[in-house]
């Protein structure tokens, strides 16, 4: 049985104590050859961490952990480099106190491992002096490693007050790196959000953006050649559980944990953490969401009081990726960025990206997350309305599902029924249902366009296409002849699928489901 590494992100490790490897090692060559500041995006628990302890032991000379992977053939010379690794994962508190202690501390480590004594305070002017010292101490130049720095910014990056303060001292931090060319070898810079919307390297200007090149889009997270030719024993092993074929288990894994993007035409590839522990649990759930959600992304969604059911299809310009994040009009790159959703296709002629969402695990999981900010209530609560929709809706019996939904709706206090600074409107009660639908891991869709109008729910389950009409205290009659008048059925209508028209009317004053109508 192989021994997967969960959440372990040191290369040393790894290697010393026979964990599962996945080699990314060709990729460790060609970064950094001939490349000199290389900055790159990627989600959390993707395996930016890991990369960057691997640019720490190939620099750091040590050869033995590389023995039998790709760079063993690329790398004649081994050279050995002085390297300062630094990671901000800690800092979030969201002031600058806390930020000028996290700096201080790696300072000091990194000063007390190589014998260097100063008695300068300066963060800045400390870290400078650092570099150089050591450029003078051992004669050859340094490499600086940053994993990770974002994250003090990410606190704060709803607070425009907080967000320039700490903008501003990390700039201040980062800022000897441009001055210090001569004695640096290689400088990598890693985090969830894209250099440039933070503005926090304009000194930078050589900073070389990784993040969306078509050649470095496996460089984290694993293709679907590498999960074949790697993870053998815990494919067949989750077969034996579940009593599925491997074609079946690899069709499983790829709905619920594949298809992330990180450049156009790129192949997909799967979460890293998600899918090692599919395969050390022998289980098909939802782990990416069990290691805690941004609260940065549920502050920014309320922000710009996005409309989630515009998100899945969406589509953007290439220039929306590098607008600042004070300027952003819009949460799209950012919700790309953190690998809520991803690259669905690229039109190069107007160069606009169509975005959505990678895979089972992650819509499902944001939706959970959604509920409580679209009804205000407990996620126990919400797991029963939904298993009985489930229950319900796999029989067909979409009466038995709205029962189910209505009956939920109706137990919300009045004050908690919508989501918090937003009104009751026929676009919140769109979105809930939406939430609520999506939560049952059936295909669904809103506002669908076609040549007469937009359909406000659709959705497919395995044997029938549901094509629904919402309305606020409206008709349930009128609701169905509009679906008629502008054709919403027709486009199915050789799917083989049985295409079932349903009416359904909100009552602001019952703040639930007052009726429906199923033909």
């Amino acid at each position: 049985m192989a021994n997967y590494p969960i959440g372990i992100q040191t290369f040393s490790e790894i290697r010393n104590n026979d964990y599962l490897y996945v080699d990314k090692t060709k990729y460790i060559y060609e970064v950094t050859h001939p490349g000199k500041y290389v900055f790159l995006s990627r989600p959390r628990r993707f395996g930016k961490s890991l990369l960057t302890s691997t640019f720490d032991a190939y620099f750091s000379g040590r050869k033995d952990l590389f023995k039998g992977l790709a760079i063993e053939q690329l790398e004649k010379e081994w050279k050995q480099y002085t390297v300062l690794h630094f990671s901000l994962a800690s800092a979030k508190l969201g002031t600058i106190e806390d930020l000028h202690v996290q700096l201080r501390i790696q300072i000091e480590r990194n000063e007390k491992r190589h014998g260097i004594h100063t008695d300068i305070t300066n963060i800045s002017e400390r870290f400078q002096k650092l570099i150089t010292s050591l450029y003078e101490k051992t004669g050859t130049q340094v490499v600086v490693l940053i994993d990770e720095y974002d994250a003090p910014l990410l606190t704060v990056l709803h607070d425009h007050d907080r967000l320039e303060q700490m903008r501003t001292e990390l700039q201040a931090f980062y800022s000897p790196l441009k001055d210090l060319d001569p004695y640096l070898r290689f400088v990598f810079i890693t985090g969830i959000t894209k250099f440039s919307q933070l503005s926090i390297f304009s000194q930078l200007n050589n900073l070389k953006n990784i993040s969306m090149k078509p050649q470095y889009a496996a460089i984290c997270g694993i293709t679907q050649e590498e999960l074949e030719d790697n993870f053998q024993d815990g494919i067949q092993t989750l077969g034996k559980e579940y009593e599925m074929t491997s074609e079946q288990v690899l069709a499983k894994l790829a709905q619920t944990y594949d298809g992330y993007h990180f450049a156009h035409n790129s192949p997909g590839v799967y979460n890293p953490f998600s899918l090692l522990s599919a395969m050390d649990n022998c289980d098909f759930d939802h782990y990416w969401f069990s290691t805690g959600t941004p609260t940065f992304l549920v502050n920014m969604l309320k922000h710009f009081h996005a409309d989630i059911t515009k998100i899945d299809g969406s589509e953007v310009w290439a220039s929306d990726f590098d607008q600042p994040t004070e300027n952003m009009q819009s949460i799209l790159p950012l919700f790309y960025q953190s690998g809520y959703i991803t690259i669905k296709g690229y039109d190069p002629v107007m160069q606009f990206y169509t975005l959505g969402y990678p895979n089972e695990e992650v819509k499902v999981g944001l939706m959970r997350i959604l509920i409580p900010y679209y009804v205000h209530t407990g996620n126990v609560e919400a797991s029963h309305a939904v298993g009985r929709m489930y229950q319900a809706l796999r029989k067909d019996d979409m009466d038995g599902c709205l029962k189910a939904m209505q009956e939920f709706i109706s137990t919300i206090p009045y004050q908690e029924n919508t989501l918090k600074d937003a009104p009751t409107t026929e676009g919140h009660f769109t979105a809930m249902l939406y939430v609520m639908f999506s939560l049952l891991n059936v295909y669904v869709e809103s506002q669908v366009r076609n040549a007469k109008g937009r359909l406000d729910i659709l959705i497919k389950t395995d044997t029938t296409i549901y094509v629904m009409e919402l309305k606020m205290n409206g008709d349930l009659d009128k609701a169905l002849q509009q679906i008629d008048e502008k054709d919403y059925t027709i486009p199915y209508q050789s799917d083989g699928r049985k295409v079932v028209k349903v009416a359904i009317n909100f009552s602001t004053e019952d703040r639930t489901i007052k009726e429906w109508k199923i033909e």
